[in-house]
């Protein structure tokens, strides 16, 4: 994405613009254009949010990606995440070019950050996967000049040299880059004391297709893979800055399965399973490599479910020091999986089971659960935390149903009010991100016997008591010192306060005195992730790959099965 990846124009300043006869190019002067001999325009890259925090728990990666996407010609960009502070909307020109990434939860702010750059002169570009899944949305509500779609590696370098030469197009395609153009960040322009984590990702795209995650849709089922040895330089750019804890910022972390493997050799199909074994090989090799890294180093990463049935991999993942993974659980029981197209998944007691096998090969779990499905009860909600608590999840997430854009309800629900939509003002309840935030609603889909006050409270008590102090210091017992136990207590409770502090609050006061504490909290717990700088990390020297991978007789495919 122009967000893992990342602007209409006023032509009052001089500007001119004229269409080719396919309609979708225009040649324009930037806006505020300047002059033969003036200061050079600036690039800005805005990560928009409402909620700031002072200091973050993990990098935006998109950002520092697109900063490396631009030109040097261009001179380094300037960075913003609103997550940490506001944008000075002052430190905007006319004549610059301000490049926002929106998702549909920030894309309403994203929105207003345009607006405001678009006020003060400058060229603004939009792209992230909001964008990319409503291209003509930026130029409604948010002043765009140009959108890029799709993924931002390179199309973000076209698109500064195009408006530079004042003939940028309208909307741009970037799609979906393979692995080995997949760009390393610009960490040299990081802010190292703001953040906890870096992020670094390895792979794009998801084999799965659950119906409430657009990935598999915006990212694509094939997973495209960077190379072990651009991960592992970047992993040690980023160590040597002195970040040793590391987000494998990943769609899915295990992208092929047993299952996937054992279903391509009952086929017979020798050239998907060649395919399924180099993809598998590489991750074995990344992680071979990553357990050679200072041992200080701690990665989190994504992964479904299926791979506590791999216990070889999770021993590699345990080798390499990936010692934690979100995993979505979703739902408990049969029904609530089957309705969210998760029926690969266990429930019950083979839950707590598959669980307990990620604690048992060293990988903690992150669950992530969602309530306000349409066969969820009001006893659903004691049966999700008794059975998180029982699994051993040392961390949780409890989120409420929404139909996110690009995903399979989505595309139901949209079609459900087709006829008769539900308005919010003027605004239909299936642009429920264009809604202010005051007055949009928790939950945007009925339940068949719950009300949306009823879940939200629910799933608030959920949070409250998975994440009571007790709780929590019981679970820090898997920490090795007591250093860690106490961050573990204060990343806990930051969590707690970000994400339901700030999201499922209904009034204002109430979230305002969550953004208060996880403040408090942030700059606490940032201080005792702090680390040493090891400018003396020693890069690997790497041998040349063959092109070309050698062809597999069925009988060597078949003994590495």
């Amino acid at each position: 994405m122009l967000s893992d990846s990342l602007a209409r124009n006023d032509l009052s300043l001089g500007a001119t613009m004229h269409f080719t006869s396919s309609g979708d190019r225009r040649y324009f002067r930037p806006r505020g254009y300047r002059m033969l001999g003036a200061p050079r325009m600036i690039v800005h890259l805005i990560n928009p949010s409402d909620n700031s925090f002072g200091t973050a728990v993990i990098t935006p990666r998109w950002l520092f990606v697109l900063a490396a996407a631009t030109p040097r010609s261009m001179g380094d960009p300037t960075l913003v995440d609103e997550s940490i502070e506001q944008l000075d909307p002052e430190t905007i020109h006319a004549g610059d070019i301000v490049g926002i990434s929106v998702h549909t939860g920030n894309a309403l702010r994203g929105y207003e950050v345009g607006k405001l750059a678009h006020e003060r002169g400058a060229t603004v570009v939009y792209g992230g996967i909001h964008a990319t899944l409503f291209p003509e949305e930026p130029f409604e509500y948010g002043a765009a000049d140009v959108v890029v779609k799709g993924d931002g590696d390179i199309a973000w370098g076209q698109v500064l040299r195009d408006i530079q030469a004042g003939c940028a197009g309208r909307i741009y395609d970037g799609g979906k880059i393979e692995g080995d153009d997949f760009l390393a960040a610009r960490w040299d322009l990081m802010q190292t004391d703001k953040y906890m984590w870096a992020s670094v990702q390895t792979i794009r795209g998801c084999p799965k297709h659950c119906s409430f995650c657009s990935v598999w849709r915006t990212d694509g089922q094939k997973p495209r893979q960077r190379s072990f040895e651009k991960v592992i330089d970047e992993i040690i750019d980023l160590r040597r800055l002195g970040f040793r804890f590391i987000a494998l910022a990943d769609d899915n972390f295990y992208p092929v399965t047993l299952t996937d493997l054992r279903l391509a050799r009952e086929q017979n199909n020798a050239e998907k399973l060649e395919s399924l074994l180099a993809i598998r090989a590489e991750r074995f090799s990344l992680m071979a490599e990553l357990a050679k890294l200072p041992k200080d180093m701690v990665f989190f990463t994504q992964i479904t479910m299926e791979s506590a049935e791999d216990t070889e991999y999770l021993d590699a993942m345990r080798r390499a020091n990936i010692k934690g993974a979100l995993v979505g659980v979703e739902a408990v029981t049969p029904e609530g999986l089957k309705a969210v197209f998760k029926d690969f998944n266990y429930s019950g007691d083979r839950l707590v089971q598959q669980l307990q096998t990620f604690r048992e090969h060293g990988v903690h779990v992150l669950g992530s659960f969602i309530f306000g499905l349409p066969t969820d009860k009001p006893s659903t909600f004691g049966a999700t935390v008794e059975l998180a608590l029982k699994a051993g999840v040392t961390f949780a997430q409890f989120v409420m149903m929404t139909p996110f854009p690009g995903t399979v309800d989505f595309g139901r629900w949209e079609k459900e009010q087709a006829e008769n939509p539900e308005m919010v003002g003027d605004i239909p309840i299936t642009r429920y991100w264009l809604i202010p935030t005051a007055i949009r609603p928790k939950m945007f889909t009925p339940h068949p016997s719950m009300s949306s006050d009823e879940i939200r409270e629910r799933t608030q008590g959920v949070w409250d008591r998975f994440y009571d102090l007790s709780a929590v210091w019981k679970r820090s017992a898997c920490t090795p010192t007591l250093r860690a136990r106490v961050a573990f207590v204060l990343l806990s409770k930051l969590y707690r306060q970000m994400y339901a502090g700030t999201g499922i609050s209904t009034d204002s006061a109430r979230r305002k005195k969550a953004k208060s504490s996880a403040r408090w909290i942030a700059r606490q717990t940032r201080k005792i992730f702090q680390s040493k700088p090891m400018p003396e990390l020693i890069y690997p020297t790497w041998e040349p790959r063959a092109k070309v991978r050698p062809q597999l007789t069925q009988v060597q495919i078949s003994n590495r099965i």
